[in-house]
């Protein structure tokens, strides 16, 4: 059977068209930066980070991807290793900026890349989560910077309050990494002791990053035998080997820290000596995690191999930047100004909980005079026999 040259030019017009329609949906693709440290002995930090943007995209792009306007966007995370090195941090930034095209970027996870890459972000007009506590990164005149978790001012007064009235704490003793992040957490960490009321032993235990053994710092720390020993901004690599070195020196009391922790890194370093460590959590406790976060947690094992616990914290980065992309508008996938401008009125619904009545925000007013923080649920756990067990659930609001 023959097909006209009429029929058969508007049959090849409509392929034309769909093949057309197809490419141009194609072309939509919202590219995400993250930035991080994933080699070395904080690795942990960033690759969770990347996996839980790279797992969530999965889910949204499986959904069809995000609506902005009238368009459909396909979600690429782009991630670079910063190596916990300011020049890397710096050459990373500027790849995803200039040469990736991006907008929007997750990470870096400690304060010193944080603050160094400020120049840049203003520069190429880049938007960033970061997992800095130093509060300068996210006041006037840095605006291009929000917290995406919470930061040891905010947890520290909480826990210690809660260990004064709940095991009888009364004396506390630090120790901290030589770095920016590690003189923040422990400024942090001093400041909320002498609000709670503890008597502060001692403070100058410091150690470099990539330290492993910390029989010498940990000496004198135990010698003074506090009721309480933090291990301010510690890595998930760290916190084992100090807790280790703390008991085999013969400490009984209570140990803590402000940052997120890796259970299973605690179990084969530590063992039954990590009992009772102290730590902030990831806001999927069973109390907690909606059936959108189960969900999320197996695709993250998907991904990663294994759940991480600070997945339940880092998923909120991603969504949070997407959500409100999708509430500012196209004009906002390419110009961050439309993007910030949206932050003081965005709410959206929390999918991560099982509580609905619970709206994610942009919040940090009282911190930073300008809402520049996720509003993740405040999680603390304890952990036993390697696993997390909830102490307590609050917000940073």
């Amino acid at each position: 059977m023959r097909i006209s040259g009429m029929l058969l030019a508007a049959a090849l017009g409509v392929t034309s068209s769909l093949m057309s329609l197809g490419a141009h949906a194609e072309d939509k693709v919202l590219k995400i930066g993250q930035l991080g440290v994933m080699s070395g002995p904080s690795a942990s930090w960033g690759l969770v980070s990347r996996y839980s943007a790279e797992a969530l995209a999965g889910m949204i792009n499986d959904e069809g991807g995000l609506s902005i306007g009238d368009d459909k966007y396909k979600i690429e995370i782009v991630s670079v290793d910063d190596k916990l090195d300011i020049r890397a941090a710096i050459a990373g930034i500027e790849r995803l900026a200039y040469q990736d095209k991006v907008k929007y970027v997750i990470g870096p996870n400690v304060d010193d890349p944080s603050v160094a890459i400020l120049p840049v972000l203003e520069a190429a007009g880049v938007f960033n989560i970061s997992y800095g506590f130093t509060k300068e990164l996210f006041m006037e005149p840095n605006k291009n910077t929000a917290l995406g978790m919470i930061a040891t001012y905010q947890t520290a007064p909480v826990v210690y309050k809660w260990l004064a009235d709940n095991k009888g704490v009364k004396t506390v003793s630090f120790v901290s990494w030589n770095g920016v992040g590690g003189k923040a957490n422990l400024d942090s960490g001093l400041d909320a002791a002498k609000k709670v009321g503890l008597e502060v032993l001692s403070s100058d235990a410091v150690y470099e990053l990539g330290t492993t053994d910390f029989f010498p710092v940990m000496g004198g720390v135990v010698k003074a035998n506090p009721d309480l020993i933090v291990l301010s901004g510690v890595s998930p690599a760290e916190a084992p080997l100090l807790i280790r070195a703390a008991r085999e020196l013969g400490y009984q009391g209570l140990m803590s820290t402000e940052t997120a922790q890796d259970a299973k890194v605690l179990e084969e370093v530590a063992g039954s000596l990590a009992n009772g460590f102290i730590s902030l959590g990831g806001a999927s406790s069973p109390e907690l995690q909606s059936e959108y976060m189960a969900k999320f947690r197996d695709r993250y094992v998907q991904v990663a191999g294994e759940w991480n616990d600070e997945a339940g914290t880092k998923v909120y980065a991603l969504y949070m930047l997407l959500k409100t992309i999708e509430a500012a508008g196209p004009k906002a996938v390419d110009d961050i100004e439309a993007f910030k401008a949206s932050l003081p009125q965005f709410e959206t619904a929390n999918p991560f909980i099982k509580d609905q009545s619970v709206k994610l925000r942009w919040v940090g007013n009282s911190w930073f005079g300008q809402p520049r923080q996720i509003s993740v649920p405040m999680v603390i756990n304890e952990y036993r026999d390697g696993g997390f067990q909830t102490l307590f659930v609050t917000s940073v609001e």
